[in-house]
């Protein structure tokens, strides 16, 4: 069960990403709506009684893109044109859709990347300096 006391906020999120590894997002109490992003109000209603939501980590890809120019942070990563960084919308299971790194797929050969296929939330592979969801094939 979710920590109710933590604060709706990107701390908060990563936090129990990495921490306790679980994929976190928000559920209003007064309409249900799931959101994947941690905020004090939920973007349906507008309602201020949310609570914390644990997700699967299971989702599918949506869309991707391979980019091979990266930034500094990427290529210190070891990111760049001999090693392409993927990127995508992955839908989760429970509905709402997230942006993340897509692991463990060949960027130089994206025909082998499949929008649809499986993924599983990866949470070794968060930066703690730069934080962004992982996702890697099912």
């Amino acid at each position: 069960m979710a920590d109710d006391t933590k604060q709706f906020n990107a701390t908060s999120y990563f936090a129990y990403i990495k921490d306790e590894k679980k994929l976190m997002g928000i559920r209003c109490r007064n309409c249900s709506h799931l959101s994947s992003t941690p905020r004090t109000m939920c973007p349906s209603c507008h309602s201020k009684d949310v609570e914390w939501h644990e997700f699967s980590g299971k989702a599918k890809l949506s869309t991707f893109t391979c980019i091979s120019i990266v930034s500094v942070a990427m290529g210190k990563r070891g990111y760049g044109r001999d090693n392409p960084c993927c990127t995508g919308i992955v839908t989760l299971e429970e509905g709402p859709r997230v942006s993340a790194h897509i692991l463990g797929v060949d960027g130089n050969n994206p025909q082998s990347i499949k929008t649809g296929m499986a993924l599983v939330l990866d949470p070794e592979e968060i930066d703690p300096e730069d934080p962004a969801l992982a996702f890697r094939p099912a």
